[in-house]
């Protein structure tokens, strides 16, 4: 496909989606007031991607590249700080293909046990998702396996792209969306898909803002790389497919700390029985700590990106 993001279109989101329906969920929205919270009277609506298969939305961008490109016989390879290679897993059982998944370090072992489930062969390589992506690199030159990148490729951005598309459908009325971005395969696939008909607007940790730098900079850079979620939302530079799409449809971004995304963590155990991981998370504290603050009125997605984290990181008995 072509480069730089100029096949992720709308109507190509739209043919991939019919290509993976069998596969994925059409996961829920849960509509809030966010005097529920504390906040403005604005409408806070809720997209459960946690609920995805494998544990978050990554499924989605997982299978648009099994389903849609030729699959050697030594299977595919990917990198992943841990929701990309339990996708990529998943995606493999599902469709038979031999998989094989480089993850660091930080990878929680909540992610690590999911990837093992699904049968992947796993290697730990290195603290960082830059270690991982290399041991991913000369694995498929060794082997000849298909990479499956986890954010800068454009089937998977058009994969994540489908949450876009089942948004509209579901909230045709939203004024913004918030998405947390590590790579930017999800801010990215969901701002193609709007293309500018509402606000989609990047959340980063201040730990790993990598969207931001490359915004201020006018091209990818190196950023800071770590933070509560780390495994998620640190691979220190944007993608280079994705920055062009972000630049022109998603231009701005906020930023949390750590103690807010787990503040959110939080408050959506308490108040709504949510478990979400600190990346999925990252979005919702946006809104809780004044980083992003809705108008009266306004109608807010935010997306809910991931559940892999342990349950017992929470207090059950509040």
């Amino acid at each position: 496909m072509d480069g730089l993001g100029e096949a992720v279109t709308p109507q190509a989101i739209a043919a991939c989606e019919k290509i993976i329906r069998p596969y994925i969920r059409r996961t829920p929205v849960i509509e809030t007031d966010g005097r529920e919270f504390g906040l403005s009277a604005a409408t806070i609506c809720l997209k459960l991607e946690l609920l995805q298969h494998s544990g978050a939305f990554k499924a989605r961008g997982a299978f648009t590249n099994l389903l849609t490109r030729a699959i050697p016989k030594a299977g595919v390879v990917a990198a992943s700080g841990g929701n990309h290679g339990a996708a990529v897993a998943y995606a493999a059982m599902r469709l038979g293909i031999p998989a094989k998944i480089f993850v660091p370090s930080v990878s929680s072992p909540a992610k690590i046990k999911r990837i093992r489930e699904y049968g992947a062969d796993l290697t730990i390589e290195g603290d960082g998702y830059a270690d991982a992506l290399a041991g991913s690199e000369a694995w498929a030159q060794q082997t000849g396996a298909l990479p499956v990148h986890a954010f800068d490729q454009n089937e998977t951005i058009m994969g994540q792209g489908t949450i876009g598309l089942e948004l509209d459908e579901q909230l045709p009325t939203i004024d913004t969306v918030l998405v947390a971005v590590g790579g930017g395969g999800l801010v990215a696939g969901i701002a193609a898909w709007y293309a500018g008909r509402i606000k989609v607007i990047g959340v980063e940790p201040f730990a790993s803002p990598t969207l931001t730098r490359a915004l201020e900079a006018g091209h990818p850079v190196d950023a800071e790389a770590g933070g509560l979620a780390a495994d998620s939302l640190a691979p220190r530079r944007v993608g280079e497919i994705v920055f062009p799409i972000a630049q022109k449809y998603a231009p701005r971004t906020v930023l949390v700390t750590d103690d807010a995304i787990a503040e959110a963590q939080q408050t959506l155990w308490r108040t709504l029985r949510i478990v979400a991981e600190p990346g999925g998370a990252a979005a919702f504290s946006a809104i809780l700590s004044g980083a992003y603050r809705p108008a009266d009125g306004e109608r807010v997605a935010v997306v809910v990106s991931g559940g892999n984290t342990a349950a017992v990181n929470f207090d059950i008995t509040r």
